[in-house]
């Protein structure tokens, strides 16, 4: 499994692109390739997936029920705008414009590791994402989510 540590921020180019940090980069398995999965995020943000990453996620959502009308709501709104992009030779990523106006970013973002996948945030609501969570109130989430052992799915 692939796992990141690490925030970077970088610049998006008149074109929507954005050199991928070499700390990330790094971080990709020896023998991965160029190509990776981005997708809305479930906050305003968008999730960069390695496809290695991306390939059991997407088996997990392939098997769903297609009777069941919550599967197929879930596997509408989930696969909404993923979009397969491959780094470039100067190791850049396009954005494609859907997506980049659904989460707002302009030009100074912030890639943040989280776990199999690098989330991309405008940098200005990343910063006012921060500022409104207080150490108590993370203090209670993490009582709360990492009670159950790691239980969670990792999407």
């Amino acid at each position: 499994m692939i796992g990141f540590i690490g925030e970077y921020e970088a610049t998006l180019d008149a074109k929507g692109r954005f050199l991928l940090p070499s700390g990330f980069k790094k971080q990709l398995p020896e023998g991965s390739s160029d190509d990776f999965i981005i997708n809305r995020g479930f906050e305003k943000c968008l999730s960069l997936y390695p496809f290695k990453s991306w390939k059991p996620i997407f088996a997990e959502i392939s098997a769903l029920n297609e009777f069941d009308p919550k599967a197929r709501q879930f596997r509408r709104y989930f696969l909404n705008g993923a979009t397969q992009v491959t780094l470039d030779t100067a190791n850049r990523i396009l954005i494609p414009k859907n997506l980049m106006e659904h989460a707002g970013l302009e030009k100074d973002i912030v890639l943040v590791s989280a776990v199999n996948k690098i989330e991309i945030w405008d940098k200005n609501k990343y910063q006012q994402f921060f500022e409104t969570f207080s150490p108590e109130a993370f203090s209670n989430l993490a009582k709360e989510v990492m009670a159950g052992g790691g239980q969670n799915p990792q999407l």
